[in-house]
């Protein structure tokens, strides 16, 4: 017997509303490279540190270094979140303030994803929150979708 829905379908049309192993930023040679040589910006409470790049060349390599390329995974956008130590000294709250960040890019990620795609360009980025005081997820969210925006938008102003 064949079923009512078509879930093949129905899993293609839909976005993914994952944040996977591969699209965090985990190797400390990734993250050392984007706060050197990355660009930021400031959107209250959250500081964002990105790096664009040209995507490499499959047959030559020759746009980044080999520890790059060894580092290079399959998404071409990576993300990573922070809060300091300094203004939450209980573990609990910064967890939960990054469990915030995560959450409100994963449902909005997908309008900069789909720009990366279009463009020949790979994307880290790394959200710093600065405020000393604990956020709810709306103000999180605003934020982020902000971030995203202009993220976007110097994506998009990229040459191809």
């Amino acid at each position: 017997m064949g079923s009512f829905f078509n879930f093949t379908t129905l899993t293609l049309a839909t976005p993914h509303n994952t944040l996977g192993k591969a699209e965090r930023l985990k190797s400390r040679k990734q993250i050392d490279s984007l706060f050197a040589g990355g660009k930021s910006f400031f959107v209250h409470p959250i500081k964002v540190v990105y790096m664009l790049r040209k995507k490499i060349d499959a047959t030559t390599g020759a746009l980044f270094s080999k520890s790059d390329i060894k580092h290079q995974t399959s998404d071409s956008l990576q993300i990573g979140v922070s809060v300091s130590k300094r203004n939450f000294k209980k573990a609990t709250d910064r967890n939960r303030i990054k469990r915030l960040l995560r959450e409100a890019y994963r449902l909005n990620k997908h309008d900069l994803g789909r720009a990366l795609q279009v463009q020949t360009h790979d994307l880290q980025v790394f959200f710093i929150y600065t405020h000393k005081t604990l956020p709810d997820f709306k103000t999180i969210e605003a934020t982020v979708k902000a971030c995203l925006m202009r993220l976007q938008k110097t994506v998009e102003e990229q040459p191809l």
